[in-house]
């Protein structure tokens, strides 16, 4: 899958995740781990794969040996809970549970030698030079006490978002405690392991094998159920399908000559209508218009370089004016996952029947081409929206030739909740349910009355009703885009709440998600890292952009402080690296509006490996884009 390319690989700082380069000979002690459950969780094998080659490494090691940590700490875990002991007791039977992990792994069709690629035996070998000499739970509790915030804070179904976020700050605790025991900063990697070991063995009711401890103590993203991965569906899926081409083969040839002579029988009844040259053409069943490419060319002066507004996704977008005298924008799909005009047409359905005061609303759309066959897809498409007289958000915070006045702090609340209610819409007002996908300043088009209203569903996709989509296709920005998303092509409406949060930091920072030109750091700046970091100092005041600080005489209540620091807190939250943080955008919104207090914002975990993992385990990992995209999905203690 591709990942973003903004930053180099990191380096592996710690031996509990660095790929080793000799293999320790084999023994015959057997393994007192089971690793079934390698098979039964839905976790991601997309890093550890290399273009079907299983003789071969794989070309993301980095990111692969991040996960394989992650699952390998399940058993440890499993064990922890039925021994007491953290570790393994001696170098051959850790060795042995590297081989029996590593047939596992084969199984799945991973490259060979996985696990001993990976990791070091040693480095899970009972040792009393770990974290504050700890063995075993008689070592913990003589250490910490009986109970500790782990076991009260991650007792429950950590699947919940509070939950989580309460396990989590109870973690970072915990390993600071243990770092201040043991006194030696060497060892904070292993007194981090032994807590994420702790929370989900011991602490967990429902054991490490649940999806709360598999995607909270150990940070795996856990899968649609029908992507799972495992030979007997795929045996019995290959039987099922060979079954199916037989009688399909039998019924196909009846099928198509049935659909061609429905097409050409039905005309104005089933949504279809001739077309400029006789043509039959199927038109969206709704009531949008159906432009000819001459009305089109006639509105805007035949695509006039003046009438030009602007490129949005997959498309260039122009003004126009109808017979009518109403203005519309003419938008020109160069680009698109459209399959054919039917995959068009169904597109334009969905948006036409979509109905909020917070979306541009779709008046209609033209297919224009030369071929005789109707599907052919290099025909010519175009949508017509409204037009939106005062542009979008991104040329009111960032405008680059004309000078316009800076946005109110009004003017910017009623936006931030206006898209927060278009997208609101789209998540819960309709079923199934929509995903824009690529939520940013230029998506988001201000009406006369400065109104938001988000626009380009070019890229909007449904999603069948409680699951989440996922798509070898990513769509987005850079900046904007959702760690998982950009990872995995795992789209939720997570994805579009991350997106969210990163716009709301820009209204209320007046900086930009992402610039690559910026002394703010020599790798670019990343708005989320740095918000982030200024909160966490403390100095909330300094994120604000500065014209929300400037006050006219006697209208200083104007600029509530408060409700501002609200706002940039729910746009942290939003754009929080791990998805069980975030809330939904109902809740988004609650928040926004007071109803419901924002709650306390979790950490972020630093990536196993990242260089700032270091020193007493304080600091946090940044940027999920720049520095550690490869890793956030494979976070442990998340």
């Amino acid at each position: 899958m591709h990942l973003l390319a903004t930053a180099a690989l990191l380096t592996i700082l710690f031996s509990f995740s660095s790929p080793v380069q000799s293999q320790p000979p084999a023994n015959s002690t057997s393994c007192p781990m089971n690793f079934d459950y390698v098979l039964r969780i839905r976790w991601p094998t997309a890093d550890c794969r290399n273009s079907g080659d299983s003789t071969k490494p794989p070309a993301n090691s980095t990111s692969c040996c991040q996960t394989l940590l992650s699952v390998y700490g399940i058993s440890l875990a499993q064990r922890l809970k039925s021994t007491s002991q953290f570790n393994l007791p001696d170098l051959a039977t850790s060795t042995s549970c590297l081989s029996d992990f590593d047939r596992k792994l084969s199984s799945l069709s991973l490259p060979d030698n996985l696990g001993t690629f990976c990791f070091d035996p040693l480095q899970f070998v009972i040792s009393s030079n770990t974290c504050a000499a700890i063995q075993n739970l008689q070592d913990w509790h003589n250490k910490l006490g009986n109970n500790t915030l782990l076991d009260s804070s991650c007792r429950n179904d950590l699947t919940d978002l509070t939950a989580c976020a309460n396990c989590v700050d109870a973690g970072l605790s915990v390993h600071k405690d243990l770092n201040s025991i043991d006194g030696n900063t060497s060892h904070s990697n292993n007194c981090f392991y032994f807590a994420v070991l702790y929370a989900a063995g011991i602490a967990n009711q429902f054991g490490p094998e649940s999806d709360g401890a598999v995607s909270c103590p150990f940070g795996i993203t856990i899968l649609p159920k029908s992507h799972r991965t495992s030979r007997s569906p795929l045996i019995f899926g290959l039987i099922g399908g060979l079954v199916a081409i037989v009688v399909t083969s039998c019924c196909v040839g009846l099928y198509c000559w049935w659909d061609r002579k429905r097409k050409r029988d039905k005309i104005d009844e089933s949504g279809m209508d001739e077309f400029e040259s006789g043509r039959l053409r199927r038109r969206p069943n709704t009531g949008s218009i159906w432009f000819s490419l001459p009305e089109l060319e006639k509105a805007t002066d035949n695509f006039s370089p003046k009438n030009f507004i602007g490129r949005g996704g997959f498309g260039v977008v122009y003004k126009g004016v109808l017979p009518d005298g109403s203005v519309v924008a003419v938008k020109k799909i160069i680009e698109s996952e459209f399959e054919g005009n039917d995959d068009f047409c169904n597109e334009v359905e969905i948006i036409s029947n979509l109905r909020h005061r917070n979306l541009v609303p779709l008046k209609g759309c033209c297919i224009h081409g030369e071929d005789e066959d109707y599907e052919q897809r290099d025909d010519q498409r175009y949508l017509v929206y409204e037009y939106m007289s005062s542009g979008n958000l991104d040329d009111h915070l960032f405008p680059s030739t004309t000078r316009k006045p800076p946005l109110t702090w009004p003017q910017r609340k009623n936006i931030i909740l206006d898209v927060a209610k278009g997208l609101a819409y789209l998540h819960y007002g309709v079923k199934p349910a929509i995903y824009h996908r690529d939520i940013k300043a230029t998506n988001i088009l201000l009406d006369a009355k400065m109104g938001a209203r988000v626009a380009d569903f070019g890229l909007a996709k449904q999603s069948r009703e409680g699951q989440s989509h996922l798509t070898t296709r990513v769509a987005g920005t850079h900046g904007y885009l959702a760690p998982e998303y950009a990872l995995y092509g795992q789209l939720t409406e997570k994805s579009d709440v991350y997106s969210f949060g990163v716009v709301i930091l820009e209204i209320m920072c007046g900086r930009k998600a992402l610039d690559l030109s910026s002394t703010d750091s020599p790798r670019g700046f990343l708005i989320t890292d740095w918000a982030w970091s200024l909160i966490k100092e403390g100095k909330i005041g300094q994120v604000f952009d500065p014209c929300l600080l400037r006050h006219d005489s006697g209208n200083e209540a104007m600029n509530p402080k408060g409700i501002m620091e609200r706002f940039v807190l729910v746009g942290i939250l939003c754009a929080h690296v791990m998805v069980a943080l975030r809330p939904t955008i109902m809740d988004a919104l609650k928040m926004l509006e007071g109803d419901i207090e924002v709650p306390a914002i979790p950490d972020r975990p630093t990536p196993l490996g990242h260089p700032s993992f270091t020193g007493d385990g304080t600091t946090f990992s940044i940027s999920p884009v720049l520095s550690g995209l490869q890793l956030q999905a494979n976070d442990m203690l998340r």
